[in-house]
């Protein structure tokens, strides 16, 4: 699969497994994309320093290191999407990768069907995919504070110019309290307006984006401004927003 500059997207598949590892690089390969094994997260930074990588299907349990802690290393510096794969399947770990700021959660042992489609569905929902045809000048956004979200490249500037770096789940959230902006919204509704198709969800998921939310656009997140929580009712985003067009 290529993307709008022609390259073949290119995706890390970590893991310690031989087996494992051989067969979702085949998946992957058989669909395109140019896949790159890591054995184990040494090798996942070898390629990241080495050059481009536009998704990291990341297991849980490597030879060197936690996957958590590779996850968030990887996040401290990088927004590239990343598929936590583990054999593990409990909430806990679910909110862990959440928290840590990981796309997706796939489960083990997992169809290569479901692994594939929800690769292609990060790709796509970062803008990665290579099937986005070329934009108008204008585009459609929100703006709110000084805060700019470009709805159609999926992107957020600060007040400061700057894109920030959101996971897929921390802008599907923004725009959908921000669409709703005024009118609280329950988890529930919130779970509905932002999961990920074949993606299992859960109640902690909505408080755990929220949380990962106001870090990065509240100026103190323990007093947050923009994202008020309703006591036994929801959230509700709570400063004036205006309908915007984004230029080139």
């Amino acid at each position: 699969m290529t993307s709008n500059a022609g390259h073949r997207m290119r995706i890390a598949v970590v893991d310690d497994d031989e087996a494992v590892r051989a067969a979702v690089v085949d998946t992957v390969a058989s669909e395109g994309f140019e896949a790159i094994p890591c054995r184990d997260a040494a090798a996942l930074f070898a390629a990241l320093a080495a050059g481009r990588v536009d998704l990291v299907v990341l297991d849980l349990r490597l030879p060197d290191r936690d996957g958590f802690s590779v996850a968030a290393t990887i996040r401290a510096s990088s927004a590239v999407p990343i598929i936590m794969v583990s054999g593990r399947g409990g909430d806990l770990d679910r909110i862990m990768g959440l928290e840590i700021g990981a796309d997706d959660y796939v489960v083990k042992p997992f169809n290569s069907r479901e692994l594939l489609a929800r690769i292609k569905a990060v790709l796509r929902r970062t803008g990665r995919d290579g099937g986005i045809v070329a934009r108008p000048v204008v585009r459609r956004g929100w703006r709110f504070d000084g805060f700019e979200i470009d709805l159609d490249r999926r992107r957020v500037c600060g007040p400061d110019g700057v894109a920030m770096a959101l996971t897929v789940a921390e802008f599907d959230l923004l725009v959908a309290l921000v669409g709703a902006a005024g009118r609280v919204l329950s988890r529930d509704h919130l779970l509905d307006l932002t999961h990920r198709a074949g993606g299992e969800v859960f109640d902690r998921t909505v408080d755990v984006l929220i949380l990962r939310l106001r870090r990065k656009i509240e100026a103190d997140a323990t007093n947050p401004r923009f994202i008020r929580t309703e006591r036994g009712h929801g959230y509700v985003f709570d400063v004036p927003v205006e309908a915007i067009d984004v230029g080139g």
